[in-house]
């Protein structure tokens, strides 16, 4: 292999190389320009991740990192937050089912009829929806059932209110006698009084029956006077609102007490001869806003 060199005067010089000294030279250059590539692409790497990269780098993942625990944070609490209401709508239907049980009774439906521990009958053909619930329109859903839940619940109460205060006004309701065995021995109005022989003014029945025999109420209502009273001998009063008071007279012995809550039909006292009497019987008054009016009327209501 031959080499020529070119002087700047215009000579030349011829220089005789061998083929392995070529073949040696080429390969030290070849080599020479791999390691300075190598080197370069070092240094560029170096500069490339420097420690602010690595720190910056750090940084995004830390952000990234309490993103994820805030999601998390977020998911859990909006579960526990379903776990709550679902616990709080289980809980109102319980109530309902005992308000519904209630009412059940009260209002005297057929047993079978309507059952709130059963469940509500259903069917139709079936129509699948692919796409499952988002959680905006999950939590609406649930948020729309429970307040269907609470308002029911309230129709439920009111509905069991207006349906025992009507029943409290039924037993409420002064009607029938006042014995559970007897017969009408004087009636209302005026009357020939047993022990002056002169016309008088009777402001009540009597009922005449076997001396101890129960006198029993004929409303419900609070006792108001349990004890003597001129001319009535042992006397009860009861108050049964409304403006409706009654009174039973001439007790052998009183059962209840000023203050107590009776019942319509229960026993308050035994029938006697107590006070101004002229044997065993109950002498019965009933008061409308103050003033006595005849107990037939009442008498002959059917409890």
């Amino acid at each position: 292999m031959k080499i020529i060199l070119l002087r700047e005067k215009g000579s030349s010089r011829a220089l005789r190389v061998s083929r392995q000294t070529a073949f040696v030279g080429g390969l030290a250059l070849l080599v020479g320009c791999l390691l300075t590539g190598a080197w370069v692409v070092d240094q560029l790497s170096v500069d490339a991740i420097d420690p602010e990269t690595v720190a910056e780098w750090r940084e995004r993942l830390g952000v990234q990192q309490q993103e994820v625990d805030r999601m998390k944070a977020e998911t859990n609490a909006q579960s526990q937050a379903v776990g709550r209401q679902l616990a709080q709508m289980q809980a109102r239907l319980l109530r309902m089912e005992a308000l519904g049980a209630r009412v059940t009774e009260i209002a005297d439906l057929d047993e079978g009829e309507f059952s709130f521990g059963d469940p509500a009958p259903q069917g139709g053909p079936s129509v699948l929806r692919q796409d499952a619930l988002d959680w905006p329109d999950l939590q609406a859903s649930l948020d729309e059932l429970s307040s269907g839940l609470k308002s029911r619940e309230n129709e439920l109460e009111i509905l069991e209110s207006m349906l025992r205060d009507q029943d409290y006004r039924q037993v409420q309701q002064v009607a029938g006698r006042p014995v559970t065995w007897g017969w009408m021995s004087s009636a209302y109005g005026k009357r020939v009084d047993p022990f002056s022989g002169k016309m008088a003014w009777h402001a009540g029945v009597d009922f005449a029956g076997k001396d101890g025999s129960d006198v029993i109420a004929v409303a419900s209502g609070v006792v108001t006077h349990s004890g003597k009273r001129s001319g009535y001998g042992q006397m009860v009063e009861i108050n049964h609102g409304g403006g409706y008071v009654t009174r039973y007279g001439h007790h052998a012995s009183l059962l209840v007490k000023v203050g107590d809550i009776v019942e319509q039909g229960q026993p308050i006292g035994t029938m006697g001869s107590s006070g101004r009497s002229t044997g065993p019987h109950v002498h019965f008054e009933v008061l409308k806003d103050g003033r006595s009016v005849d107990p037939a009327r009442y008498v002959a209501r059917r409890r």
